[in-house]
């Protein structure tokens, strides 16, 4: 699929070609360091284009301060790469996480989304357990995907490995499952959900800005509901024939792709300053970012009497918190002197935050503002006159 890569980077929109790989599909297994490692060199010297890794392999174990700088590499990409591994075990770990939301923000901003094999079954509404089913002999069931494809009217299940032959003497057709599973399969989708049959060695690119769809490769792709299949291969068709019949819904990128309706104020205030800050960081202006991240905690604050909207509250501490990796970043880049005068207001907020979770006995959420700081190269003392702090020297 080199030329493949090669034709998909090309297109990027933004002159400043920024790809990563996210190895969450197969961060479980023991040999991911030399996957990982493998992926970036086929990269370099095949495609010809560096790509980074934005490592991710378990949610429970990432720290704070991971979490945020993996899905800030998400935000800077402008070329996402993921492939082999399980999607079950990848989903389990992009739930929650905002991984959804960011994906569908690549695809309205020019931006690329390279999905393949297990990493492709998770872009659909409903995604294939196939280890679970094929290997470990679970009665076949579909599990929760992140639906990244409704985005743009395709609501489905993707299926790589649609012509699989490995089997031989036995059907291990539509990823392994063979006709009758994937009979029993599709009678537990719901009317609107159509199969997305993808063949080996096979592309499906989605062309948003042209509304086609175009099979590159040796196989064809297939979409089929209650058995009834059509087929393309070696061709481009309309986007509209493989939508569903409400058409396409591009949601906005913090809508969480449910239903979309007006923001709140405070909402659109937070998602105002976190804009402004991502503009500081493109600048290298810390004094811009810590006045946007201590304007953003001012709206927190403000909303914080507001008994409705928690989860739109989820979505501004979220932005504030992906603000906060990012100074972090720049503070360990040195980005400019007198570091310490720029960060004193922010840091101050940050602890007087982290004192009133001490007082209220919520000491996880306090322990995790220091984790932050301590992280971010901030480090804090508590004596018996009260908290200082310093810039840890790195």
């Amino acid at each position: 699929m080199t030329s493949i890569h090669q034709d998909l980077i090309a297109r990027v929109s933004h002159p400043d070609r920024h790809a990563i790989l996210i190895d969450t599909p197969f961060g479980f297994q023991e040999n991911a360091d030399e996957l990982a490692d493998r992926i970036i060199a086929y990269f370099r010297e095949h495609v010809g284009s560096e790509i980074r890794l934005a490592s991710f392999r378990h949610s429970g174990r990432a720290t704070a301060l991971e979490v945020g700088q993996f899905l800030s590499s998400i935000d800077g990409a402008n070329y996402i790469f993921a492939g082999p591994g399980s999607p079950t075990y990848a989903l389990r770990h992009w739930r929650g996480q905002g991984v959804r939301d960011r994906l569908i923000e690549k695809l309205t901003q020019g931006g690329c989304v390279a999905f393949a094999s297990a990493a492709a079954i998770g872009l659909g509404a409903y995604a294939l357990p196939v280890y679970e089913i094929y290997k470990v002999g679970n009665d076949p069931t579909w599990t929760e995907g992140l639906d990244v494809l409704a985005a743009v009217g395709i609501r489905c299940a993707v299926i790589p490995h649609y012509n699989n032959r490995d089997g031989g003497t036995h059907d291990t057709r539509f990823c392994y499952m063979g006709e009758p599973r994937l009979r029993l399969l599709e009678s537990m989708l719901p009317d609107d959900v159509l199969i997305l049959g993808i063949d080996e060695y096979t592309a499906c690119l989605i062309d948003l800005d042209a509304q086609t769809v175009t099979v590159h490769g040796p196989g064809g792709v297939t979409v089929r509901r209650r058995g009834m299949e059509r087929r393309w291969e070696r061709t481009t068709f309309a986007l509209a024939d493989l939508q569903n019949d409400q058409g396409p819904t591009l949601p906005s990128p913090a809508s969480g792709g449910g239903s979309v309706g007006e923001d709140s104020p405070m909402l659109e205030q937070t998602r105002a300053w976190g804009a402004s800050g991502r503009d500081a960081v493109a600048r290298r202006d810390v004094d811009g970012l810590v006045a946007a991240i201590l304007e953003m905690e001012n709206v927190l604050h403000e909303w914080s009497s507001d008994l409705g909207g928690a989860e739109e509250r989820d979505q501004g501490r979220a932005e504030l918190r992906q603000l906060v990796v990012r100074l972090g970043e720049m503070v360990r880049g040195g980005a400019q002197a007198g570091m310490r005068e720029q960060l004193e207001p922010l840091v101050d907020v940050l602890l007087l935050l982290r004192g009133e979770a001490r007082r209220e006995q919520r000491f996880q959420e306090a322990d995790r503002l220091r984790e932050i700081l301590a992280q971010c190269g901030v480090e804090v003392e508590d004596t018996p006159t009260g908290t200082g702090w310093s810039l840890a020297h790195r």
